[in-house]
């Protein structure tokens, strides 16, 4: 633990009622203070756990999205403004975040991630959260986290469903042992509430917040799966698939 991460005065009373927390305390939130995270988008699941980040502590938030604000972007994008439809949503995604909590640092990156820049970004964080609407993003988040043995968090709904898990590289399965190849009737839009993308991406915050925090029991080979219209929750296993061309070679750490 170095200097950085020991909590200023103001700290310890912006974070209070976290330090009553049992498990936690002063620790788990140096912790905190100490982690940086990917958040890829920052939409409507991705800005919800982004701003659930940002008021928990996390040092360093590095937020990853391409593209200007569109009118109907606003029934679920949080962060986001009326006043400034047609600008950069991960520069507005920013700005908001700073207003919400000034200790910590948030890094944009007006980029959606590809081939180019995913290893780099998962590099650079101790924790990635992929909250990308294309299975094409998710999937290269998911090569990268394992290759570089970085914990990944995957937040996914459609409608009023919502799904989660979590990818501990040599502690169980990942995605791509779910999901073996993109499905081809995937679409990019598809229908979303804010309360349903914002339900998904405060549950995935906390399971990043647990992680770095070392509280409670992960989502490691476990997926959690919500149907809001009856207000049901459950958790089934998933298997790690022996042959996976992406985590087969990876033992545990």
């Amino acid at each position: 633990m170095t200097d950085q991460t020991t909590l200023t005065d103001e700290e310890r009373s912006l974070y209070e009622w976290h330090l009553w927390v049992d498990g936690f305390g002063e620790e788990g939130q140096r912790r905190l203070k100490g982690a940086r995270v990917l958040v890829t988008r920052v939409g409507g699941v991705g800005g919800a756990l982004a701003q659930q980040l940002a008021v928990a502590g996390i040092g360093k938030v590095v937020l990853a999205h391409a593209g200007d604000l569109r009118l109907n972007d606003l029934n679920r994008q949080v962060l986001m403004r009326h006043d400034h439809i047609g600008q950069s949503r991960v520069l507005q995604a920013a700005e908001r975040l700073r207003a919400l909590n000034p200790h910590i640092d948030i890094v944009p990156v007006a980029e959606n991630i590809s081939e180019s820049n995913v290893d780099r970004l998962v590099g650079e964080v101790d924790l990635v959260a992929s909250c990308a609407p294309l299975f094409s993003e998710r999937l290269l988040l998911n090569r990268a986290a394992v290759a570089l043995k970085k914990p990944l968090v995957d937040c996914a709904m459609y409608e009023l469903e919502a799904q989660l898990t979590t990818i501990m590289p040599g502690r169980g399965p990942c995605l791509t042992c779910l999901y073996p190849s993109e499905p081809h009737a995937w679409r990019r839009q598809f229908p979303v509430f804010g309360a349903v993308a914002g339900t998904v991406g405060s549950l995935g915050a906390m399971e990043a917040i647990k992680l770095l925090a070392g509280l409670g029991e992960p989502l490691v080979g476990k997926m959690l799966i919500a149907d809001l219209a009856t207000m049901s929750f459950r958790k089934v296993q998933i298997q790690r698939d022996p042959n996976c061309p992406v985590c087969s070679g990876v033992g545990r750490n």
